[in-house]
């Protein structure tokens, strides 16, 4: 009898699982799918599944209108120059706090984390102004700075999880046999939590490749990344839903790659020291 709950619990759980996982995969496949129709398909209603014409021409036209791979190659500068200066100013901040805490640890990291509820069009005048000045407006290390800024306290946060789940006394050994405070880091701890180190720098680049508001704000031609590539194909004469959809799957198509290919060492890192 138990057995047989336990299967059907277990049959249960897959289920809801693979129904969540369809749920949040429709609104992808929705618009890959739409990015081959026609316009006219595109805003049919009843809409249109899979009973369409398959064409081509809406990526063609996007091409033709717009250089993708400077988008491209800004979105790359950007997501992966944010999460390398993050991790190199995360690393050894989350190392303290694991290994070294003060009475003010914890209010410090919960401080950090409250950051991330104030609402960034608050703070985007005074931070407008302020790369107007340092002359970094629509600039890549403008946007690089930026957001390693809003996503470091979660890099710290997800670092110091990591960090805390090693033992200290395997650090301790290092230090007894000689090792300096760089070579604990970097020769010890580093190694040891390469899973959660990399699953973090992969949800830093997922961020950071999606993040909008900081993106359209704060570039206009030189930096624009894919977000604001995507955001082109809106314009006052209204939406061109299927090449809409076309610049959105050409903008999602990397970092869905890069995710698939990927997710065994994020699900890896993700839950690093989750069983002991």
């Amino acid at each position: 009898m138990a057995r047989n709950v336990t299967q059907q619990r277990k049959i249960i759980n897959t289920a809801a699982a693979w129904a969540v996982g369809l749920l949040i995969f429709f609104p992808i496949l929705w618009t890959i799918l739409t990015s081959f129709k026609t316009e006219a398909q595109a805003i049919a209603d009843p809409p249109i599944f899979l009973g369409f014409d398959w064409t081509l021409e809406n990526y063609q036209a996007v091409l033709e209108r717009s250089n993708y791979s400077r988008f491209l190659w800004n979105s790359i500068i950007i997501a992966g120059g944010s999460t390398i200066l993050g991790i190199i100013i995360a690393v050894p901040a989350a190392w303290s706090m694991a290994f070294v805490p003060s009475k003010r640890t914890k209010d410090i990291l919960l401080w950090m984390l409250s950051t991330k509820m104030l609402p960034a069009v608050g703070v985007l005048y005074p931070i407008y102004l302020l790369f107007i000045s340092l002359g970094i407006l629509d600039s890549k290390i403008g946007l690089v700075i930026v957001l390693m800024l809003i996503n470091l306290p979660i890099i710290v946060w997800m670092l110091y999880t990591y960090f805390k789940e090693i033992p200290g006394e395997i650090l301790e050994a290092a230090r007894m046999d000689g090792a300096s405070l760089k070579d604990e880091v970097l020769y010890v701890l580093t190694p040891m939590a390469i899973p959660g180190i990399a699953s973090t720098m992969l949800l830093n680049v997922i961020l950071a490749w999606n993040e909008a508001f900081w993106t359209l704000n704060l570039t206009a031609a030189k930096a624009a990344p894919l977000t604001a590539f995507i955001a082109s194909y809106s314009s006052p004469e209204g939406l061109f839903y299927a090449k809409l959809s076309a610049a959105s799957t050409m903008a999602i198509a990397p970092i869905l790659i890069l995710g698939w290919f990927s997710q065994k060492q994020l699900v890896s890192g993700l839950t690093f020291g989750a069983v002991k």
